[in-house]
This record gives structure tokens, C-alpha cells and sequence, in this order.
């Protein structure tokens, strides 16, 4: 099947830098996965997810949309329509007074039928669970309700792929943990594609697909469980692995799972392994 999204040989340089922000990216993702796209300040994560809806087009090499030419402007309402973008500051992304206009605003803009707006605003609100509050002010709700309002204007467009750059990271624990359910639950239930970039290593753990840029190239790609077992790479690019791998990597255990149970399970196998080992020290001779 045709990835919704590709990236081949993809380079990006901003018209005031020398050096490179994408290097050669391939890169393929797939409909109706979960990618999460991991990286400290300046790895190349955000520009990489601007490349998605062509915010940014390549200095070299192209991004495909569906097919689509990210460079061709004929292509660019429609790939705008396939990915929505969520960006850091939903107060950036709130434009009326009241929340179910504010939802409103994208497809009235895209020239949608009235009856079919309120469907789809009706219909978005009830997906990030926050249809009750449609009638209140904006700027009143708490960060996480306004990131989802963000999200929820966003949906109301119909797009395929969900993207959203660091949509966390000017929201409290709570907050964060709304989105990131949010999220997750469009995903799975209505089988939405969903690219998150964040440096939120806790974040990533219910994607399919963890992704890890460093200096303008992907560094590892893979299950979160497969590339937080790297914690050596981790720990060079300056970030976090889970405490469950962190431990198992201590005691020279197999740091393939994440889970508690699992981690556990394994502590627990090699302390016996190790106090039969200590009370038959030559094999019961």
C-alpha cells in the first residue's frame, strides 16, 4: 500500500542558514499509524513535520502527499486539506470569542455548506470531548481545553494525517496528559493517521513508531521499545529512556519491553537465577 506520506532524499536549508536542517530524510509513513518523532531543540523535528502539509518544501529532494508533489502549488489546498497541522500555542490557533465558532472558522473558510459545518463541528468537539463546552469563551478554558478546541478546528477540515509540533509543550502535566489521550484515541479508534513531534520522552510510548532526529538526520526508527533500548544513542543525543529500560539496561537484562509487569518478570528471573546459582555453586557436587 502507498504511504500517505513520504520523504525522498529530502534536504532543507532556511534562506538565513548555511548549515543543513534536513539532510537527506527518506523517510515513509503510513496510513492510520501512530509516529512519534523524537529530538532536543534544533535536531530538525519541527521543519521535518512543516514539510508534511508544505508549510516548507525542499531544498532538495520531495515530500509526497497521496502522491502529491508538496512543490507543486497546483497540489497545495489539497494537501493542506489531507494533513492539518497543531502547533505549540493554541492561543496562536484561536481566532472567535465563542468555541464552536472558533471550530468553525477552517471550513466556513474552505467554502463547506452550512448544514455540513455544523456536522462536522458537532461531530469534531464530540471527538476531543468537548462538545458540552461548545458555547463557552475560549479564552477561559485551561490549556489542555484549548489545545483540543485547536485539534478540534482541525478536524473539522476532514483531514487524513494529523500532525502536531510539540502541541505540549506550554501545557501543565494535565494538560499535556488530556492531548496526548486525545490524540491517541483518534488514532485508535478512528483510525487517523497522527504524527506527534515532541521531546517528551513519555509521550512517545503508545506510538507504533517512534522516530529520533539529531542534526537534521534520523538516528533511529523503530517501535518505542526497539529504539529506547538503545540507551547509549539515548543517552549521547541528551535524552530520557524509560525507567523501566533504564533498569533492565543496568543489570544487563534485555531492555526490548517497557511495561512494569514485564520488567518485574525479568528482575525477578535473574534474582532467582542468581540465588540458585550462589547455593549450587558447582552444580550440586
Amino acid at each position: 500500500m502507498e504511504p500517505i506520506i513520504r520523504f525522498e532524499n529530502v534536504h532543507f536549508t532556511y534562506p538565513e542558514e548555511e548549515q543543513e536542517s534536513l539532510r537527506g530524510i527518506d523517510l515513509s509513513i503510513t496510513e492510520g499509524s501512530f509516529v512519534a518523532v523524537l529530538g532536543h531543540n534544533g535536531s530538525g523535528k519541527s521543519t521535518l513535520a512543516k514539510h508534511m502539509n508544505a508549510i516548507l518544501v525542499p531544498t532538495e529532494g520531495r515530500v509526497l502527499v497521496r502522491g502529491m508533489d508538496s512543490s507543486d502549488e497546483e497540489h497545495l489546498l489539497d494537501i493542506r486539506r489531507t494533513v492539518g497541522m497543531v502547533f505549540q500555542n493554541p492561543d496562536n490557533q484561536i481566532v472567535a470569542n465563542v468555541v464552536e465558532d472558533d471550530v468553525a472558522f477552517a471550513p466556513e473558510n474552505l467554502g463547506i455548506p452550512s448544514r455540513q459545518i455544523r456536522e462536522r463541528v458537532d461531530a469534531a468537539l464530540r471527538q476531543v470531548g468537548m462538545f458540552e463546552l461548545r458555547m463557552h469563551a475560549p479564552h477561559l478554558l485551561s490549556g489542555g481545553q484549548k489545545q483540543r478546541v485547536a485539534i478540534a478546528g482541525i478536524l473539522a477540515m476532514e483531514p487524513k494525517v494529523l500532525v502536531l509540533d510539540e502541541p505540549t509543550a506550554m501545557l501543565d502535566p494535565h494538560g499535556r496528559e488530556e492531548v496526548i489521550q486525545t490524540v491517541t484515541r483518534l488514532c485508535r479508534e478512528k483510525g487517523m493517521t497522527v504524527v506527534l513531534i515532541t521531546h517528551h520522552m513519555e509521550e512517545c510510548i503508545g506510538a507504533d513508531r517512534l522516530i529520533v532526529m539529531s542534526n537534521g538526520s534520523i538516528v533511529a526508527d523503530g517501535s518505542p521499545a526497539q529504539v529506547f533500548s538503545q540507551v547509549e544513542l539515548m543517552e549521547r543525543e541528551g535524552l530520557d529512556v524509560p525507567e523501566t529500560t533504564r533498569v533492565l539496561h543496568e543489570l544487563g537484562l534485555p531492555t526490548d519491553v517497557m511495561d512494569p509487569e514485564t520488567c518485574a518478570e525479568r528482575i525477578a528471573a535473574k534474582l532467582r537465577g542468581s540465588s540458585a546459582a550462589s547455593e549450587y555453586p558447582m552444580n550440586g557436587r
